[in-house]
């Protein structure tokens, strides 16, 4: 699956001008910094996308660590701050049965798809 990912979203990120490693990226601004993690499933078979904005200077948690522009992920943000994208209930599975095509490829096609969702997000929202 993280192979599909690599080679289907990631791409379109960087397009986005992403930068960062899987499976944490982000996007520098003057305003703000855009944040897109792909959390996997601890069961395995299936992830979801979470996306958060935050301070361009970066993200210091509630115990004074600062985390720098370079290194903030939508991890270092409370969960009430971040959103998930996703499909039908947020979660890409990878699990099912599927009788059409490579299913690594397909559900990396829909978490392309779901990018719009995420975009849509980024436009709209600034630090908080």
């Amino acid at each position: 699956m993280i192979s599909s990912l690599k080679n289907i979203v990631i791409p379109s990120l960087r397009d986005r001008d992403f930068k960062g490693t899987f499976p944490h990226f982000r996007r520098i601004t003057e305003k703000k910094i855009d944040l897109l993690t792909f959390q996997f499933d601890k069961y395995g078979g299936g992830f979801f996308m979470e996306v958060a904005v935050c301070s361009p200077e970066g993200f210091t948690h509630h115990w004074g660590e600062k985390v720098p522009p370079n290194k903030v992920t939508a991890y270092d943000l409370h969960p009430n701050i971040r959103v998930r994208i996703g499909d039908k209930d947020d979660w890409f599975r990878y699990d099912k049965v599927n009788f059409f095509g490579n299913i690594y490829e397909n559900v990396a096609n829909k978490a392309l798809k779901s990018l719009i969702e995420a975009d849509d997000y980024w436009s709209v929202t600034d630090f908080r």
